[in-house]
Parts: structure tokens; C-alpha cells; sequence
């Protein structure tokens, strides 16, 4: 029989036998953290950001536990993802903002959904889409203010706006938002900070010179929720921070802002196996044993999303014991080097990082391991990984 560690009593009754791995995804933790990101608001409204299906924990599933944490708004960088919400019963308002021509925007005004528009040729598709089905697009303005991404920057930010006006003149477009984003949110002295929201709010009041009646204006995301109150204006959009991950971990961990990471991504060992000193593990045996020892393989890889950068760091925990992958990261599978006492057995759980940093790993520790972030180390999770919620009425696997 496997040997079952603590954490197993609290997996097992929600991981189906014969499941390689999975990300446990606790909903009760994305609705806490959504409640604390309200408090950190203060006046403004949050939109909980669900896009790449919820930071890879589930697009419906973490959208509902948002609207329940009291999210009023959601939002999807892709208009399919923002189409999937609605046409899954999810209410409230529903931004996305990431199209290129030729999208269906007449399908996303049926469902109601808020569009973006960072150029006038957008405008002109919204406006035709509108008129085709006689309701009129709520329209938020993407402005470049310094990031040097999406959006209108410079004259062209006049341009949009005059645009925007025309078409809301002929009835098929109603401006509701100015928006942008932030170049160095997770670095709040950043001198790049303050002039980004004064850009900013040169594009608000040059709108509402030329007649734009607002309903949001909108800037910060986690990071400047947790960090910038001055930029909170009518809306905030926290991304990572409904998960539970620091957006600004040089400053604080989860814990320092009332966060819980609601992802705990497992796996089953699949064989424990004896090798003797001098055996290299995995391809190019960049790896040697250096001691008789036994060894366990973990059925992931980097098909799965864990980063080949990650070959002889990424982090684990195995029958209450600490690792780290011992070679490189393979396709489907990492090798972990036990040593020659463990009691493991095939069929243990291995705990690649979770909510309890005191005795797991985090995400960001698999980032740092890495040399990335822990965005994508949860969002980078394959469609293999099982996805198992727990904390809600939709309890499923």
C-alpha cells in the first residue's frame, strides 16, 4: 500500500484513483480574496480578471466563486472566453479587450458583453456589428499611456476619441471607459508610475472635453490595487491577486496582503525504484548519484507546464520531505532523487507547490527555480493536469 503523508488525507477524498496529477483549485479561497481586494479598493469597483481559462484554474468555475467574492465585473482578454461566460450563465458585467479584425462582435452584443478599442478601426467594426443588430456598443478606449503596448499613444489618442464620438453621435456606440495599464505597477516608486496616471488622466479629461459621458475609468491592476490607492479611480481589474499570488513578492508575500493561493498542484509517484551511486538521472545525465539511493518518478513534465528551465530546481515535497528534480525536465516525467532512507512508495503524493508555505513550496518558488513568474507557472498548467475545485456548491473534478 502507499505510504500517505497529511496532505494525502486532505487529497485523497478529492482525487480520483489512477489520476497522474492534478491542480486543486479551492474556490473558497478565490472568493476571500476577491472580498480582501474589495477592501483594498475602496470606493472603486473590481473586475476579477479570469482570462487564459482563470489563470490556468478554471474559467466558469473561478469566474462564479469571483461574482460570489463580490466581483461586479469579469473580464477575458479573448472574446471567445468572455462569449464562453455568458453563454454559461455568468452575470454581471463582462469586459475583453484583445480582438483583431474580423472578430464577432455582433455575438459578443448579444450577449452584452463590454468591448475594448485601442484604434479606429475597431470602432468602425463594433459600430457596423451594432447597427447590424440595433443595440448600441459599450465601448471602453484602450490608451497607450507609456507602456508601449496596446493602445492609442500620442495624437493617435485624440484620434480615437474623436472617432469614438462620431460614432456615438450616429447611436451605435456609447463610450462607458477609458482604460490603460501600467509598465511598472509592481514597482510603485517607479517614476514611470505617476507619469503613466497622469497621461492618464490628461486622456479622461480630453474625452470628457469632447462630450464622452465615463462610467469607468480604469488603470490598476493587482499590483497597483494593492500598492497605489491613487490609482484606483471608478475600477480596478486584479488579475493574479484573486489566485492568491503576490503580484509585488520583492515587497511581500500573499500572506502580507491577506491573499490565499488557491491552487495546490499534486502528483502521483508512478515507481520508486533502488539505483547505485554513479547512475546519471534523466537525459544527458546531467545528474549523478552520488550515494546508493532510491528514486522517484513523477508523472509531469514540461508537456504539462512545468518549465524545462526548472531541470535540477523545481521544488517539491514527498512524505513530508523537501526535493528537487534531480536532472532534466522531461516531456511527461521528472525524476526525484529520495535518497537512500526514504519509505516512499509508488502511488505517494508528491506536492510541486500549495497554499501552506511552511511546509510546501509556492508558485513562486517554482518561478524563482525558473527564472520566471509565478503568472505563468499556474497559467503555463496543461490540459493533462486534472483540475479538481473544491469549497463550493459545484464541487467537481
Amino acid at each position: 500500500m502507499p505510504h500517505w503523508t497529511a496532505m494525502e488525507t486532505v487529497v485523497n477524498p478529492v482525487l480520483a484513483p489512477g489520476v497522474p496529477a492534478a491542480a486543486i483549485v479551492d474556490l473558497r479561497a478565490i472568493e476571500a480574496n476577491v472580498r480582501v481586494l474589495r477592501e483594498h479598493a475602496g470606493d472603486a469597483a473590481v473586475l476579477a480578471v479570469v482570462k487564459a481559462d482563470a489563470y490556468g484554474h478554471g474559467l466558469i468555475p473561478v469566474a462564479r466563486a469571483a461574482r460570489r467574492g463580490g466581483a461586479t465585473w469579469v473580464g477575458t482578454a479573448q472574446l471567445d472566453e468572455a462569449i464562453a461566460l455568458r453563454d454559461d450563465g455568468i452575470d454581471g458585467r463582462v469586459f475583453t479587450w484583445l480582438q483583431v479584425p474580423g472578430a464577432d462582435f455582433a455575438a459578443a452584443l448579444r450577449r452584452d458583453i463590454d468591448l475594448s478599442a485601442a484604434a479606429p478601426w475597431a470602432l468602425t467594426e463594433i459600430a457596423v456589428a451594432a447597427r447590424s443588430i440595433g443595440v448600441p456598443a459599450r465601448v471602453h478606449l484602450k490608451i497607450d499611456t507609456g507602456l508601449g503596448r496596446n493602445g492609442a499613444y500620442g495624437a493617435g489618442i485624440e484620434e480615437l476619441i474623436t472617432e469614438a464620438r462620431r460614432h456615438e453621435s450616429e447611436g451605435s456606440v456609447q463610450v462607458v471607459g477609458i482604460w490603460s495599464h501600467f509598465a511598472y505597477a509592481d514597482d510603485p516608486d517607479h517614476p514611470t508610475v505617476r507619469h503613466q496616471q497622469e497621461v492618464f488622466e490628461d486622456a479622461v479629461r480630453l474625452a470628457e472635453a469632447a462630450g464622452c459621458e465615463l462610467e469607468v475609468r480604469h488603470l490598476a491592476n493587482s499590483a497597483a490595487t494593492l500598492t497605489n490607492p491613487s490609482a484606483q479611480y471608478d475600477l480596478v481589474r486584479p488579475g493574479l491577486a484573486v489566485y492568491g499570488l503576490s503580484p509585488v513578492p520583492q515587497l511581500g508575500d500573499p500572506a502580507a496582503y491577506g491573499l490565499t493561493p488557491a491552487m495546490t498542484l499534486v502528483a502521483r509517484l508512478a515507481l520508486v525504484k533502488d539505483v547505485p551511486a554513479g547512475q546519471g538521472l534523466s537525459y544527458a545525465h546531467r545528474y549523478v548519484t552520488s550515494a546508493d539511493t532510491k528514486v522517484g518518478l513523477v508523472p509531469m513534465g514540461y508537456a504539462d507546464g512545468l518549465p524545462r528551465s526548472a531541470s535540477d530546481a523545481g521544488p517539491m515535497v514527498i512524505g513530508g520531505r523537501r526535493y528537487a528534480v534531480a536532472g532534466r525536465v522531461c516531456m511527461d516525467q521528472v525524476v526525484v532523487d529520495l535518497g537512500s532512507d526514504s519509505m516512499a512508495q509508488a502511488g505517494d503524493l508528491a506536492v510541486l507547490f500549495g497554499p501552506d508555505s511552511s511546509s510546501e513550496p509556492s508558485a513562486q518558488d517554482w518561478a524563482i527555480a525558473s527564472g520566471t513568474i509565478s503568472y505563468e507557472i499556474v497559467t503555463r498548467l496543461g490540459p493533462r493536469v486534472q483540475r479538481v475545485y473544491v469549497g463550493a456548491q459545484e464541487d467537481s473534478s
